[in-house]
């Protein structure tokens, strides 16, 4: 059976699947998918407080090695619609190009892996020495509570494995196939409160200057790197997001005074290790202050090995380019799938990802098609 990957995208893309709403994504590709003869399972999980989420596992083969293919339908919103050259749920053609919202963020990778697959059981038929898999999620732009994190403890549940995981992020910087990712950082969000005591500014022996605190806490954290990097990772980095006093007047010392801040950490930190770091520098600063923390996703490195290996040989026989390993950028679901089984991320160009006018170029969905068949060949060839 021929799948064609663009089409697909295209009635992917006009499902307008904004976390936590489904729209017919996940039944959509579903149908797809047994269409190709996969055995398809479909979850919904809801922590308390939050929206339900509709997730898919599929299969095809229950033998030999299993190769899973894993990423989500759900998009963030479009914003201004009014902004937008073509309706972002269209899944219009223009150009070369194919525009919507999740074009790259990443409907187009979803498209390429099914296309990808068809492609590879006609040339192989079912018989070829293992299985393939689908994990894929409504749940990841989000707060990513019932997505991934949950199916993969629903599969250890039932004693299903996963033997490498290829994770269809938009990872390609300035063209598709220069890179991989095989790591990230991890994320940790802070929110810093400093208390002092409010006064006239005539008398600033009289009050204790939350502001003025707040300051010094604030270069204490900035000025002092964390670490120089190392093999695999850049320096982690701590970038303050938003300063608020709330101050009304120009002639009061204010009490309390408020940031919010960043930290992406390397493979040298875990978030309780930052935490520390962070404490030491805040309490050396002086003063009496509140520290939240929220953890986003730990860092992680998969080390060099098969499942990158294979991917990047893929690349070079399609595009004729070898791609950087790396780990830069945000955070994506595999930082849960690493622990289940060997992964590594690859997909289309993302620098519109998110944006107005989320566009992917034909061709590079046509030669990403190419490469996941081609890493599918290579793989069971072994």
């Amino acid at each position: 059976m021929k799948l064609d990957a663009l089409d697909l995208a295209q009635r992917l893309i006009r499902a307008p699947s904004v976390t936590p709403a489904d729209a017919g994504a996940i039944p959509l590709l579903q149908s797809v998918l047994e269409g190709l003869g996969f055995a398809c399972e479909t979850v919904t999980f809801a922590e308390p407080g939050t929206a339900p989420v509709l997730n898919l596992y599929a299969r095809l083969g229950q033998s030999g090695r299993n190769f899973c293919f894993a990423g989500h339908t759900d998009v963030v919103p479009p914003g201004d619609t009014a902004a937008w050259t073509l309706d972002p749920f269209s899944g219009a053609v223009k150009d070369g190009k194919l525009y919507g919202r999740g074009a790259a963020d990443m409907k187009g990778a979803i498209a390429a892996m099914a296309s990808a697959c068809a492609a590879f059981l006609e040339a192989r038929g079912p018989g070829f020495g293992g299985s393939i898999s689908f994990l894929v999620t409504g749940d990841e732009e989000a707060d990513a509570v019932n997505g991934t994190r949950k199916l993969l403890d629903w599969l250890a549940a039932r004693g299903e494995r996963l033997d490498a995981c290829v994770v269809g992020e938009p990872t390609s910087a300035d063209c598709l196939g220069d890179m991989v990712k095989i790591g990230r950082r991890g994320s940790l969000n802070a929110v810093l409160t400093v208390h002092g005591a409010q006064g006239h500014t005539a008398y600033p022996h009289l009050a204790d200057n939350a502001a003025h605190r707040l300051v010094a806490m604030l270069h204490a954290v900035t000025t002092t790197p964390l670490d120089r990097g190392n093999a695999h990772f850049e320096a982690s980095s701590l970038a303050v997001s938003t300063i608020d006093i709330g101050n009304p007047t120009t002639n009061v010392i204010p009490a309390t005074a408020r940031a919010v801040f960043n930290v992406r950490y390397n493979d040298q930190w875990s978030s309780a290790s930052v935490e520390r770091w962070l404490r030491e520098r805040l309490d050396a600063a002086g003063g009496r202050y509140e520290l939240r923390i929220k953890v986003s996703g730990e860092s992680f490195l998969v080390p060099p090995g098969e499942v990158s290996d294979t991917l990047s040989a893929a690349i070079e026989r399609v595009l004729g380019r070898r791609p950087a390993l790396s780990t830069t950028g945000g955070t994506s679901d595999a930082r849960f799938i690493h622990r289940f089984c060997p992964c590594a991320e690859f997909g289309l160009p993302n620098f519109t990802a998110h944006k107005v006018d989320e566009c992917i170029a034909i061709a590079d969905l046509a030669a990403l098609a190419a490469i996941y068949r081609t890493a599918l060949e290579l793989y069971f060839a072994r």
